[in-house]
């Protein structure tokens, strides 16, 4: 299965999203890198621990610095969920 995002993708995302329910499992985020807190990152929620911390797990899992490297996040550090992919044109559209 090939990643839903590519290098030199340029997203828009929804600051929003997040802010009544808590992403689930499976659903993309935009979160802060716990290693370089301005740096964002665009990561699956890969699982909901017991005490509320995300996994994130990239989709390119070889290739991936996720939660495998830094562990579980704290929901309040997602910014909004990536929604729709404006470049490169020949690849625009609604992202899952």
């Amino acid at each position: 299965m090939a990643p839903t995002l590519q290098p030199g993708d340029w997203l828009l995302v929804d600051p929003a999203a997040y802010r009544r329910r808590a992403p689930q499992p499976g659903q993309l985020v935009v979160a802060q890198d716990p290693r370089r807190q301005r740096r964002e990152l665009v990561k699956r929620v890969a699982a909901v621990d017991l005490d509320g911390r995300l996994l994130l797990a990239g989709d390119a899992r070889e290739a991936s610095t996720d939660s495998r490297t830094f562990g579980a996040v704290d929901p309040s550090t997602v910014a909004g969920r990536p929604w729709f992919r404006i470049k490169p044109l020949t690849r625009i559209g609604r992202i899952a």
